[in-house]
């Protein structure tokens, strides 16, 4: 049986963790979900930018996450669009990221949710807060390049 291609793998992606920190380390993390979230995933239902990743017990989970339901939810399930969703990574790698958070003040960001053989997959990233002069040189930089490439374009017409 042949494998349906799928269109897009990006279901989901935080900008504004780019603005708002530095990235020091990502990583992929499975998801746990309930079947209507994976049917509102698919459909892309979601936002991510007010996500946040909190460590609880050695454990991790997504916090902030809204999964919106379909209207054609199952009547016996009572869909909740902010659950807290427990994320997936190997042991050595929650406490080593636990450790870093703990000591370093590192925090644990969500950067984008994506399909991978089928399954919904968290990229998270260990990430450090800009201070304002420093998001100020983030737009400084964007804006930058919009002018260049305006400039390149009326130059190749």
């Amino acid at each position: 049986m042949a494998k349906k291609p799928e269109t897009s793998s990006r279901i989901a992606d935080n900008k504004k963790a780019a603005y708002n920190y530095f990235f020091e380390e990502r990583l992929e993390a499975g998801l746990v979900l309930q079947g209507w979230e994976v049917k509102a995933l698919r459909e892309g239902k979601v936002q991510l930018t007010d996500g946040y990743v909190l460590a609880r017990g050695g454990e991790l989970f997504l916090i902030g996450c809204q999964i919106n339901p379909l209207k054609t939810a199952s009547t016996h399930v009572n869909p909740e669009a902010a659950r807290t969703k427990k994320l997936l990574l190997h042991k050595e790698q929650i406490e080593k990221l636990v450790n870093k958070v703990d000591q370093r003040g590192y925090t644990l960001v969500p950067l984008n949710l994506h399909w991978k053989d089928g399954r919904v997959k968290c990229e998270i990233a260990l990430a450090k807060g800009k201070a304002e002069h420093d998001k100020r040189d983030t737009i400084k930089d964007r804006e930058g390049k919009r002018e260049v490439e305006r400039a390149m374009k009326t130059h190749n017409r």
